[in-house]
């Protein structure tokens, strides 16, 4: 089995995740300001225990491949995506301290709990399976929102958002996991019961992404 069998195995929630009102108003410029700020604050919480999920991975790994597997995306979280995160939140008038401060929302408690819990109780490839909505998903967002950009993206004030999950650092990043991803997988039949199971772990962190935009998006009827 490979990552696409993952995403068909829950094509519906896929779509709800990589096609959610949230990004829509977002690639029009039409989002809430008070949605994507409570989005950028609790992202920020999400990344740091993201970052704390992959360092996990590492103490999972069954070999010094599977170890060097996890280091990039740690260093990556760490060195540029937290770091472009907290600059950009910047740019917003959100400082670092007043993320560090905000207190974590119901759906991310939930997310991010459930994919550390995946990753703890389960082995380095459940908690990949868990791991991997989240970066996938981002990527084909990206992509498809900079293939499509609108008379309104000049003037989008999420442009630098968009531009970030589209550009060649992070789509390039995404691939080099997909692929480890995919030899992870590769010995491992779908119809089988750890198949099943797998498809089961991706399918749950999916509908946590749908729920993650969705508290950001109910921002707006506060």
């Amino acid at each position: 089995m490979n990552h696409q069998d993952l995403i068909q195995a829950c094509q519906h929630d896929w779509n709800d995740y990589t096609e959610h009102s949230f990004v829509q108003q977002l690639a029009l410029g039409e989002l809430a300001h008070s949605s994507f700020l409570h989005y950028l604050k609790q992202d920020f919480l999400f990344l740091k225990q993201y970052t704390r999920a992959y360092a996990l991975a590492i103490y999972k790994a069954r070999s010094l491949a599977e170890m060097r597997m996890a280091l990039p995306s740690v260093q990556a979280l760490l060195e540029s995506e937290i770091a472009h995160h907290v600059n950009y939140c910047g740019e917003w008038g959100i400082s670092e301290i007043e993320m560090e401060a905000e207190p974590e929302a119901v759906g991310t408690v939930a997310y991010t709990r459930f994919v550390l819990d995946t990753g703890m109780s389960g082995d380095v490839i459940d908690l990949y399976a868990a791991l991997a909505p989240c970066s996938i998903g981002y990527a084909v967002i990206g992509a498809q929102l900079s293939a499509a950009k609108s008379t309104k993206f000049v003037n989008n004030p999420y442009a630098n958002w968009i531009n970030m999950y589209a550009g060649e650092e992070f789509q390039l990043g995404v691939e080099k996991s997909i692929k480890n991803l995919d030899t992870l997988l590769e010995d491992i039949e779908l119809s089988s019961q750890r198949g099943q199971r797998l498809c089961q772990i991706f399918k749950t962190a999916t509908r946590m992404e749908v729920a993650f935009w969705q508290q950001g998006l109910d921002q707006t009827k506060n």
